[in-house]
């Protein structure tokens, strides 16, 4: 398992929210150099990666990534991943100087609230043939 998360930042989502399903398809959209792959927080391989990174198995308050070991939740999370897409979006990163408790209270706004305003999804995202090699 290291050895995977080594190679490529690993981005965890929760598989039955819609916002983040459509936030992946939106990344792998815009993954310039390949450079991520994806599991659900409520995969085996999701639960096995939270566990290794001494994290609850039933977290679901935010996207986690992971890059060279080191972990990233919230807001941090996604600029990182917006660092990394084809086109505009790395500019985005520019908001890293906003104080992280800010940009994680509106995150949390988000967060609490993509049930409300998109919708949770009764089965857990299935990536398409294409896409699953991006997945682990």
């Amino acid at each position: 398992m290291q050895e995977i998360l080594k190679n490529k930042s690993t981005i965890l989502f929760d598989g039955y929210c819609l916002l983040c399903e459509k936030s992946v398809k939106f990344i792998i959209k815009r993954d310039k150099h390949n450079s991520f792959l994806y599991a659900s927080l409520q995969s085996e391989i999701g639960n096995k990666i939270l566990q290794e990174k001494s994290i609850p198995v039933n977290y679901d308050k935010s996207v986690i990534l992971i890059e060279n070991d080191n972990v990233f939740f919230e807001s941090e999370a996604a600029l990182r991943i917006a660092k990394k897409l084809r086109g505009l979006w790395p500019i985005l990163y520019s908001f890293i100087i906003v104080p992280k408790s800010i940009r994680n209270w509106v995150y949390k706004i988000i967060s609490r609230n993509r049930f409300k305003w998109f919708e949770k999804k009764a089965n857990c995202y299935i990536p398409t043939n294409a896409e699953r090699e991006k997945f682990l």
